[in-house]
């Protein structure tokens, strides 16, 4: 089940919220008003949406929204889940055959899981097994390289348009010396291009990529327990062992804790 990832927003309010503070206690409402200028934010953002159009093709970029949604969703997958019921599905295995499994499928959700299982009740070598689901794994590695791709980009763009901006501003600005009433707005587009670019690609763009570049390999990861699994199960390996062999990929301090409790039981 999908929920709210509240760090990414929050994230993104504190850094916004600092550069508020910072402009307004220097210099007041009247400060902040200073850094609002529409030409600079339309040379940032239609720069960044031009040269993405330019880089990608429309049915890549129409996912764009899509993939940047889940930066801000946290899909929760349990390591430990994951090992019990693989455990449980060993234990009915060696008691009632393989084939006993396809009643257990109703009731997983994963269908990485499933297709695995399936695999494993069909017979299919160890081997192919292990290449046929590693395909999977690095075809969705692949779509979400593609999808992250696009937000990577974008943060070059914005920090290279906020230039191109500044570049703009300063011609403007060097063309007007004679008329002194000009210098304000052409050093505003001037400068705020570069803010608005920065600000774009370091608060934004980039640590959506790197949010989204956690979660694949986070969600990677899973899928190579998944399949050590499904491993153990087709070469019909005790329950016990198959605990033993995926709990080294729980995360440490879990691992430490059930060692105790196990302690404390056989006390």
């Amino acid at each position: 089940m999908k929920k709210i990832d509240m760090l990414t927003p929050i994230g993104i309010l504190i850094g916004i919220s600092m550069v508020v503070f910072g402009v307004i206690s220097s210099g007041g409402m009247s400060g902040f008003l200073a850094f609002i200028d529409v030409p600079s934010i339309l040379i940032v953002l239609g720069g960044v949406f031009g040269t993405l159009c330019v880089s990608f093709p429309l049915k890549q970029l129409k996912n764009m929204g899509r993939v940047g949604k889940q930066a801000f969703q946290s899909k929760e997958i349990n390591v430990e889940e994951i090992v019990g019921t693989f455990v449980h599905l060993s234990e009915k295995a060696r008691r009632e055959g393989l084939l006993s499994l396809e009643a257990e499928l109703e009731q997983i959700d994963d269908s990485f899981v499933k297709k695995g299982i399936l695999l494993a009740i069909d017979g299919v070598e160890p081997e192919m097994i292990r290449e046929l689901l590693e395909a999977e794994i690095a075809a969705v590695e692949e779509r979400h390289a593609r999808g992250r791709s696009m937000f990577e980009k974008a943060g070059d763009y914005a920090s290279a348009w906020g230039m191109i901006g500044t570049l703009v501003g300063l011609v403007l600005m060097l063309k007007s010396l004679n008329t002194p009433s000009s210098l304000g707005p052409n050093m505003a587009i001037a400068l705020l291009t570069t803010f608005y670019g920065a600000l774009l690609s370091n608060l934004f763009f980039q640590p959506i990529a790197a949010k989204l570049a956690g979660k694949t390999e986070h969600e990677l990861f899973v899928k190579e327990v998944i399949i050590e699994g499904v491993i153990g199960l087709q070469a019909g390996q005790n329950s016990r062992f198959v605990q033993a062999k995926l709990k080294v990929f729980a995360p440490v301090e879990k691992r430490k804790l059930e060692e105790k409790r196990e302690h404390v039981r056989e006390a």
